[in-house]
Formats: structure tokens, sequence, C-alpha cells
């Protein structure tokens, strides 16, 4: 890509970058990994070459993924239908079974094996690792009838993450591939939404920036136009008539906790743009919605 630029617009592209890469050296940056970026090939590849970048010039990349696609996938070759409440997938003990084998199997793995491809070394976790995604079962709110509570099966909530496992690894310049498994008191297993993980595992590391790769680009309007900076206000109304709805939901109020709770810079951005990543964290122009805490 950059091949066509001449060599002073290529020295301009570095300069640019170079203010960016003092600011956030030793800083924490959390990736939340889903959508066409997970599964187009190219955009797999350029991913992997972010992180692995972001790494050597003195970040700590920390991957959290989702594996949605992947999941229906199997469901399918099984003769299940996945089902969602409120951008919530429903897991009975079965569909919990095979949402582990492909997130800390599959899915997990494949994203590990890219990265350590590009001169990364990454390492695969899950929650049940050293224990440290601690998790209740989440009960929903009906959103239609308040009050009511809804049963979506082995769905967690987090209690606690205990973040010393991804602080020694980060010491060790490994980069954390996190799958959204929690473990509950009893050493059951929850599915929690990786949204809502990323941005938890935000909180806990006091992590600089929160990044949420989508396939929009960024937090739509009405009328479909891209809203660069929204706040508090503007998320609530736009949830009360319906802009904001299914997936977009817990990643948006994942948003809005981390930016609350002391996370920097929290982005919601189009994964399906080329080095998306390295568009946001280095450069002026930035790609997608930014979240306001207040």
């Amino acid at each position: 890509m950059t091949e066509k630029l001449p060599p002073a617009a290529k020295a301009g592209v570095l300069a640019e970058a170079l203010p960016y890469i003092k600011r956030f050296h030793g800083k924490t940056i959390v990736v939340k990994y889903g959508g066409n970026a997970m599964t187009d090939e190219h955009l797999k590849q350029c991913f992997a070459r972010d992180v692995v970048l972001l790494k050597l010039v003195g970040m700590n990349p920390v991957v959290v993924h989702g594996g949605g696609p992947q999941i229906e996938n199997l469901l399918a070759r099984v003769g299940k239908k996945g089902e969602f409440v409120q951008g919530m997938r429903v897991t009975d003990a079965e569909t919990m079974d095979l949402v582990e084998m492909v997130l800390g199997g599959q899915v997990n793995k494949e994203i590990v094996n890219l990265i350590n491809q590009h001169g990364g070394k990454a390492v695969g976790l899950t929650g049940k690792d050293g224990n440290f995604i601690r998790a209740r079962k989440l009960m929903m709110e009906n959103k239609d009838a308040p009050g009511d509570l809804i049963d979506i099966g082995q769905v967690g909530d987090i209690i606690s993450i205990d973040p010393s496992l991804i602080a020694l690894l980060d010491t060790g310049d490994f980069i954390p591939v996190i799958a959204p498994i929690g473990v509950g008191a009893e050493g059951e297993t929850y599915n929690i939404n990786a949204d809502v993980v990323a941005g938890k595992i935000a909180e806990v590391l006091k992590a600089e920036k929160l990044v949420l790769l989508t396939n929009t680009p960024g937090v739509l309007d009405q009328s479909g136009k891209l809203i660069t900076g929204i706040t508090p206000k503007q998320i609530d109304d736009m949830v009360a008539d319906g802009t904001l709805s299914g997936g977009m939901l817990p990643k948006i109020s994942s948003a809005l906790d981390a930016a609350r709770s002391g996370v920097k810079g929290v982005h919601i951005i189009d994964g399906r743009v080329e080095h998306a990543l390295l568009l946001e964290i280095l450069t002026d122009e930035g790609v997608g919605t930014l979240i306001k805490s207040k």
C-alpha cells in the first residue's frame, strides 16, 4: 500500500506517528477483536501486523476476541440455531460446550498463531486460566417489562478480574490473547460477551485506550451518518429511540463503563478498514467514534 507513496509522504507518515508512540510508550491498549477483521484473510494479516508493531514500539496491546460467526458455523453443523436476547447469546449446557471449544480452542489459537507468524509472542488465555475472570450467572432485565428477569443460560456477569496474569505476560514481552470465558465459584463455565470482557479488562488494567473493532464505521445516527464523538446523554437518547439496538447495546454500554472508570480513550472503530488499529492509535485522523465519559 505504501509503495505508491513518494519518500517525503512516507517520512510524513512516520513523523506523524512519533508523538503518539512517545505518548503511549509503556501504556496498555486493550483491543476487542471481532467482526469482519476476524474472518477476512487480508484483514486478519493486517490486524496481526498492527498488534505486533504496537508491541515493538513499546506499547502493551491486550487482545480480547469474540467468535460469533465461528460459533454460528459450528452450531449450524450440529443442527442448533443461535438465539439472542438484547444482543446476548442464549447459552444452554450443550451450546456452552461448543462455545468453549470454538472460543478457547479454534479461534483463540488461530489469533495466537497469526500474531506469532508476524514476529510477536502471543499467549492464549481464557478466564479459567489462573481463575483470572470470575463470574456468576447473569439474569437479563427485560427491556419491555422492567423488573422482569430473563434466564439466558450459562451467560456470565463478571464478579472480578485478576490483572496479575496479564501483568506477568506483559513483563515478558508477551501479547495476551483472551477468550471471553469466565469461571464460577463451583468451577462452572460461563460465556461472557466479549465487549463486556474487553471493557472490564481495560478498567482493571487502567488501560490508556480501549478500541472495539466492529463491522460499522462506528456509531451511526438515524440517517446512517458517522458520529465522531458521543456523550452518555446522547447514548441514552439513541437507545430510547431505537437508533442503538442489538449487538451495539453491550458494545456501547461496556465502552461507556470503561470511559467512566478512567480509561482515557474509548473508541468504536471500523474493523473493515485496513490497518484500522494503527490509524486510530498512531495518526491524527482516527477512524470511528470516541465515547466520552460525560
